[in-house]
């Protein structure tokens, strides 16, 4: 249970029905990705603040520490899950400037981190929800029971057991983050109480 807690506080029984909710709009104010002048300012100084060596390139650590220091996200902080996939989705999709660009987010890669970390925290969000075990693997029986809020979320599903066995990337008999997360992206799963 200390582990799970580590990976984000934001304990799942809380969001199930106790006092603590995800402010969306909050979090969507601190994660700036229109590409509006203001926003594109906001990026810029985000950018700087967590540019701790000012070399133009984000580490992973660096965005770590800068969504809980410059953008004081502590919800986002606290899941790192959500931080690691929303990283790499990004970290190369700029051309690359140098041998070293691809291992890290850029200044034009950026608006994207914005964009993917905000809907890698909301996946994890429905990823935690469907897990009742608090043990950051959804097993069948889970995802079956999670049918009816699944569907709330868009997507109608027919025969549970395929689903999940089509989920199950690796025949585990476990769907980890990463293979709900690219099933959720296909199918476009959405929060219903998110402010997106």
């Amino acid at each position: 249970a200390t582990v799970s807690v580590l990976y984000c506080r934001v304990k799942m029984s809380t969001l199930r029905g106790g006092d603590r909710k995800i402010d969306w709009a909050e979090l969507s104010a601190k994660l700036p990705s229109s590409r509006s002048a203001k926003d594109k300012q906001k990026r810029r100084q985000i950018f700087n603040g967590m540019d701790m060596n000012g070399n133009g390139y984000l580490s992973l650590a660096e965005v770590d520490k800068g969504v809980r220091d410059v953008l004081k996200a502590d919800d986002l902080f606290d899941c790192k899950p959500a931080m690691l996939r929303a990283f790499n989705a990004v970290k190369d999709t700029a051309p690359s400037h140098t041998p070293h660009s691809d291992d890290y987010v850029t200044r034009s890669e950026f608006r994207l981190l914005m964009v993917s970390l905000r809907q890698m925290f909301e996946l994890w969000q429905m990823f935690e929800m469907i897990d009742t075990g608090d043990d950051r693997r959804v097993d069948e029986k889970e995802f079956t029971q999670a049918t009816p809020l699944i569907e709330k979320w868009g997507v109608k599903i027919e025969d549970p057991s395929a689903t999940f066995k089509q989920i199950d990337k690796n025949g585990g008999g476990q769907v980890l983050f990463n293979e709900f997360v690219d099933w959720a992206l296909k199918k476009g799963l959405d929060l219903e109480d998110d402010d997106d």
